[in-house]
């Protein structure tokens, strides 16, 4: 992946002309796995007078801190790594609000998308865990806004914690989000997994619910897609 993002990040040099700076410093040092130095270098770029408003230092925190979440001798001392990557990829968004450099790092948005996901997931199903659950896919919708699953997890989650007005504008953000994705078999896998478990999710909070018919909508929108998965089958069988 480091290598493919060292080809990317050179060859859109040429076109990072809205930038002042190119970063290639902190390209190199990520790339050679100098995950400290590169972060603490693009801090200062975020807190620079002619570098602040720039994007690209937003993103590279963001990935440092993903690398050292996985790495065990950096857990004492960073151990909320794994949270201040999904922090700073949505203060790089804000940054990046029409997307001049997002798809440049398809790979890494996917590699964020699944540990944000599955944490996530992990969280929603206990009740202690809901309001560390709602902040990982409240973040998640703030950096890849148009990834349809978060939106639709982050509602599952605002209703199980009596959030329904905050729900209720989530799922109408998650109606926007997969109208615009389109068809659903070309979206990245990683956004194809979270949905698919966000419409079994849906689908089983509105049936205990009494909602059957609602559920049978929403279930519908990856019946096409992912019928042959026996978690969707089977809950597809139950409406």
């Amino acid at each position: 992946m480091k290598t493919l993002l060292l080809s990317v990040g050179l060859l859109a040099t040429v076109t990072i002309q809205a930038q002042k700076h190119v970063y290639e410093d902190l390209l190199v040092m990520y790339v050679d796995e100098k995950y400290e130095k590169c972060m603490e270098k693009a801090l200062t770029y975020t807190e620079g007078d002619e570098t602040k408003k720039d994007a690209l230092p937003f993103l590279y925190i963001s990935m440092c801190n993903y690398e050292m979440a996985k790495i065990e001798k950096y857990a004492v001392d960073y151990p909320k790594a794994g949270r201040d990557a999904m922090k700073w990829a949505e203060k790089y968004r804000k940054k990046d609000k029409e997307k001049e450099f997002f798809n440049n790092y398809e790979d890494y948005w996917a590699s964020l998308n699944t540990m944000a996901g599955e944490t996530g997931e992990n969280l929603i199903d206990d009740p202690k865990g809901l309001s560390k659950a709602k902040a990982n896919f409240d973040a998640m919708t703030s950096y890849y806004p148009e990834n349809p699953g978060p939106w639709l997890m982050l509602a599952i989650v605002q209703y199980k914690s009596n959030l329904a007005k905050e729900g209720d504008l989530s799922i109408g953000s998650f109606d926007k989000a997969v109208a615009n994705a389109g068809d659903i078999k070309t979206l990245p896998k990683d956004q194809q997994k979270l949905l698919k478990n966000a419409l079994i999710r849906y689908a089983d909070y509105l049936i205990s619910k009494g909602q059957r018919d609602k559920a049978r909508k929403y279930a519908a929108i990856g019946k096409d897609v992912f019928m042959e998965e026996p978690d969707f089958k089977g809950m597809w069988d139950t409406l």
